[in-house]
């Protein structure tokens, strides 16, 4: 360590930057705290909470839902990198469910489950608790399919569904259509295993994200060299790597019904999917519509995402394509435009 801090004294110093500011963000803690913000429910390991704007501007709320095996601080990311903060700097109540770390006591927490017990419910408090008549729901991920399939059996006054890079059409892995191939044809039952493992850990979780999209992680750090003189960029740098390896573990049960339901059997886009006896047809859902999709997201690639457009009801919907990859931030504290344009037209402004 002497020899290289004795070699970077030679160095300009446009580069002594750049070496010491990366150096300086691999190895200091996370020091972020977040916007404020107030827990007003609690189920299990999951909470409720509750983001309130200085300016309220808009009458209806946004409740978001995030992915199940990721931790939803990537809506929060850093300052200026903050969705939540751009949806309350813009007039957007916003109610954010965090379903939290499951542990193997929750290994026969179903998908059922957090469609019913956690979203339908924390819903249900959210209205409650902002005296709203209707709500936006937007879902990312694997938090938007349980949040379309939540809307198809809605009782709640749901308005607005925005759902951003949501797998909807699951037969569609190009990089692994051999393998789902043979899962569909029966050649491979995975509920054994997944019963006898309960719950499966992070490390598994990331190996399987990390083996569609980025076997090979190292740009990243690359990124961070060619960066690391902006101080801005170092700490939203920190905060989304500490985010991509800060996955979380997914029931046995809820693996199980995704593999069955969603993968083999494609009931989101064949129909017969039922949630506690209700017939979870995407058809059913008639709120004004936006979908999100990428043309760099190697994780949820659009052809799994746009079948949705020609399965609701909906009379208002639209589709926009991005062009980042699966994970999108707003940059400068802004909210990106495709929300600006849409979403304060539907949110009844006060």
């Amino acid at each position: 360590m002497i020899n290289f801090l004795k070699e970077l004294k030679k160095q300009p110093q446009n580069k002594i930057n750049r070496w010491s500011g990366a150096y300086k963000t691999l190895v200091s803690p996370d020091s972020y705290e977040g916007v404020p913000r107030k827990e007003i429910w609690k189920l299990n390991k999951a909470t409720l909470w509750h983001y309130r704007p200085e300016n309220k501007k808009y009458s209806v709320p946004i409740f978001l839902v995030y992915s199940i095996i990721n931790q939803p601080f990537i809506l929060d990311l850093a300052p200026g990198s903050s969705l939540i903060q751009a949806f309350m700097d813009n007039g957007y109540e916003v109610y954010l469910l965090d379903f939290g770390c499951p542990g193997f006591e929750d290994k026969d927490l179903s998908l059922n489950d957090y469609i019913t017990k956690y979203i339908q419910k924390g819903v249900q408090r959210a209205l409650a608790h902002s005296k709203a008549d209707e709500m936006t729901i937007m879902g990312f991920c694997l938090g938007g399919t349980l949040a379309a399939i939540y809307t198809s059996i809605a009782e709640e006054p749901i308005k607005n569904l925005i759902l951003s890079l949501t797998p909807i059409n699951f037969q569609y892995f190009p990089p692994f259509d051999q393998w789902v191939d043979t899962f569909v044809k029966d050649e491979v039952d995975v509920a054994p295993i997944l019963d006898s493992v309960g719950l499966i850990p992070p490390s598994l979780v990331q190996g399987g994200i990390r083996l569609i999209t980025t076997p090979v992680y190292y740009s990243p750090y690359l990124s961070l060299i060619n960066r690391a003189y902006d101080e801005q960029y170092n700490i939203k740098w920190s905060r989304l790597n500490l985010w991509t390896k800060s996955h979380i573990p997914i029931s046995g049960a809820a693996l199980n019904q995704l593999a069955n339901d969603l993968v083999k059997e494609n009931k989101l886009i064949n129909g017969g999917l039922e949630v506690n006896e209700k017939h979870a047809h995407l058809k059913n859902i008639n709120a004004n519509m936006l979908v999100i999709g990428s043309s760099y997201d190697k994780l949820v690639p659009i052809e799994q995402i746009t079948p949705i457009m020609d399965l609701v009801s909906s009379k208002d919907r639209t589709f926009h394509l991005l062009t980042g990859g699966h994970a999108n931030i707003p940059n400068n504290g802004q909210l990106p435009s495709y929300l600006t344009e849409w979403l304060p037209a539907r949110s009844n402004p006060i």
